[in-house]
């Protein structure tokens, strides 16, 4: 099942981001960088203005919140950000991902396009994207927390651009 998160899912959501980021970045980045990552970005404070300011879906397998899509509401031109996407572990391909992403493009879809950035070296969410239909753009370096990392950037045309 996919639904907005609530305030009682924060809880859920600071588990399912801690467990999902060790697991994912384990030997890409060092773990006292994502630990002062997730502490800043994952506090209680900071969940409850992501609700606020954007949109934050949970996915639940028998009533359990096991992942969480967070993305940017449309723009004046019609962009949206997927800024996270994180399934434990145990549940990842298991077609949780792909509804999680339906229900966020559902909508969207009065937006023209849905960019996500990823990390160059997470193979398996690049390859999870590309089967959604998101198109690479661009690769390029930049800092993580002053960490170097390369960065992908992909969109999903949600609307095509009319070329003139």
């Amino acid at each position: 099942m996919i639904r907005p998160m609530t305030a009682e899912d924060i809880g859920h959501v600071q588990q399912i981001a801690r467990i999902t980021w060790n697991e994912t970045y384990q030997g890409i980045i060092p773990e006292d960088i994502q630990l002062n990552f997730l502490s800043r970005t994952y506090s209680h404070a900071m969940l409850q203005k992501r609700m606020e300011k954007t949109c934050v879906l949970i996915a639940e397998c028998e009533g359990v919140p096991i992942g969480f899509l967070n993305y940017t509401k449309e723009d004046e031109d019609g962009d949206s950000e997927l800024t996270a996407m994180y399934i434990l572990p145990d549940y990842q391909q298991a077609g949780f991902g792909k509804q999680l992403m339906e229900y966020a493009l559902h909508s969207l879809r009065t937006a023209k396009q849905l960019f996500v950035y990823v990390d160059g070296r997470n193979e398996m969410a690049r390859a999870f994207y590309e089967k959604q239909g998101f198109q690479l753009l661009d690769e390029f370096d930049e800092y993580f927390e002053g960490f170097p990392v390369v960065t992908a950037q992909y969109v999903y045309y949600i609307h095509e651009p009319i070329l003139v």
